[in-house]
């Protein structure tokens, strides 16, 4: 593990995020964005792992993140999304979305905009869960069950779906530009098209059996209709929202509740995802065969005619291998006990963050 470095920074982290890189340049990601929770003074803070052009810097230190700036945020951020290179947004238990801008030229960071009790109850705040960018519109979640989208270039709210869910709300991810997915806390995905006027879902698929709680989703970066899915037992789901109203394939990963998951955003045979039990993973669909993965029939051969002209690889955890548990999985930190709370990844670099205070970098994934 000697490409990972760990920073202590005195403060359980809720959230990690890369900023987005420009893939035309072909640069590396050097700076990400953390939010913290449960302390006592919470803040946004933003790092680097670039060189800084410090002379004569040994092995030890070199790629150690450096603060470079930060801000108070009232309450635990519960979720952190960039809208842009120098805007992120994030999401409150005071039930408050704010955008802040990161100043790179001076380092600093200012509330540019702040939506104050988005999500709340009759006589009290509810906190807001999860938020979901694509610039200028953000979408946020709550424990309200209500779901909320705002315009980065408007004070208002553009509009709010009232009871959208009875439960808890926990996480949400876009499927096109008009579509979103929300999970909630009685193991169901519903499925949101705005250009419907009403406040019901066009989709709702389950868990079935016990309704437990899924407290995040990822969507497939290159085949809109593949999302995977953690929850509260710890296990991976991997649904096709085409096909059938509950999981295709289901895989027991973490001891405890699975926090987040993340498909690798540019090779997504690739995914990753943390927990409660203090582990992070690293799943690997490996198809062993020179047939793109995508073209292997399967229990699902019904895929190889509507995926012929996905991108290779694309649907790897509905081939056979993925379905028969021929998944590899590997631990990419060292032994801990206290929880992963979030992760990001983006090309070879993830990041991560825990209750026991720490960021861990890892420069060398093998993806």
């Amino acid at each position: 593990m000697e490409s990972i470095n760990a920073k202590y920074v005195s403060q359980k982290i809720s959230k990690t995020r890369w900023r987005p890189v420009s893939y035309s340049s072909l640069q590396q990601p050097e700076i990400f964005a953390t939010g913290s929770w449960d302390n006592e003074d919470n803040k946004i803070s933003f790092w680097s792992i670039g060189n800084h052009e410090i002379a004569g810097v040994e092995d030890g230190f070199e790629g150690d993140p450096q603060l470079l700036c930060e801000h108070k945020h009232d309450g635990d951020v519960l979720d952190l999304q960039f809208l842009d290179q120098d805007r992120i947004v994030t999401a409150s238990s005071t039930g408050g979305v704010t955008i802040f801008r990161h100043h790179q030229n001076s380092q600093t960071i200012s509330a540019s905009q702040h939506w104050e009790r988005a999500h709340r109850y009759p006589c009290d705040t509810a906190p807001c869960t999860g938020v979901v960018c694509s610039s200028p519109e953000i979408v946020t979640v709550g424990e309200d069950g209500r779901i909320v989208v705002f315009r980065a270039d408007k004070e208002g709210v553009i509009r709010v779906i009232e009871n959208a869910d009875s439960s808890t709300i926990h996480s949400v991810t876009y499927l096109r530009t008009t579509e979103i997915l929300t999970v909630n806390s009685i193991g169901q995905l519903k499925l949101w098209d705005f250009r419907q006027q009403g406040n019901s879902p066009s989709q709702i698929l389950s868990l079935s059996g016990d309704r437990v709680p899924l407290h995040c989703v990822d969507r497939h970066p290159n085949q809109q209709h593949i999302v995977a899915t953690g929850g509260q037992d710890g296990m991976l789901s991997v649904w096709d929202v085409r096909q059938g109203n509950t999981p295709f394939s289901l895989m027991e990963a973490h001891s405890a509740e699975m926090w987040e998951v993340h498909f690798h955003p540019t090779n997504p045979d690739h995914l990753f995802s943390c927990s409660e039990d203090g582990s992070l993973l690293h799943w690997e669909t490996s198809s062993h065969s020179d047939m793109p993965s995508f073209l292997q029939g399967g229990r699902n051969s019904s895929m190889i005619s509507r995926s012929a002209m996905a991108p290779a690889g694309g649907s790897a955890w509905f081939s056979a291998d993925a379905s028969k548990g021929r998944v590899e999985t590997s631990h990419m930190l060292p032994s801990q006990t206290l929880s992963v709370n979030s992760l990001d990844i983006l090309g070879q670099y993830l990041v991560c963050g825990t209750d026991g205070e720490a960021i861990f970098v890892n420069r060398q994934v093998p993806v």
